[in-house]
């Protein structure tokens, strides 16, 4: 499945959802689904800069595909960098690095989130991009 069709997916969610309470338990239960990080992956090197929260994000390339394990000490935070994941988990760095991650406007995520929240958001997807980054460059030197 494309980064693009796990988007077009997770918007389809979300749509039959008209009270932003009933989005918030949705973003809050799909945090849960998240798989549990290891606890020796809860270093300071994984902690995304500029969130409120604690917010872990550890990469691995496997078969030339990113994959992330993720994890917060906020549920709603986690439920946000799940949403991140679950989008672009098994794709290429180069993938990763290009997307145009639409669905954070189309679910209405940057006008209900409060500033501090929504800079964290922006935080985990510069985060992502700069790992896809980093490893695009390394697969290609």
């Amino acid at each position: 499945m494309t980064i693009n069709e796990k988007q077009d997916e997770l918007v389809d969610e979300f749509e039959f959802l008209t009270d932003w309470v009933d989005k918030y338990e949705q973003i809050i239960q799909i945090g849960k689904e998240l798989p549990l990080i290891d606890e020796s992956a809860k270093e300071d090197k994984y902690l995304i800069k500029g969130c409120q929260s604690r917010v872990w994000l550890q990469p691995e390339l496997k078969d030339g595909k990113l994959f992330f394990l993720a994890d917060s000490d906020a549920i709603i935070s986690k439920g946000l960098v799940s949403l991140i994941v679950r989008v672009l988990n098994g794709h290429s760095p180069k993938e990763i690095q290009d997307a145009d991650l639409y669905f954070i406007d189309k679910i209405g995520l940057k006008e209900h989130l409060s500033p501090t929240r929504s800079n964290g958001l922006l935080s985990m997807v510069k985060q992502i991009k700069l790992y896809a980054i980093a490893y695009n460059t390394t697969l290609n030197s």
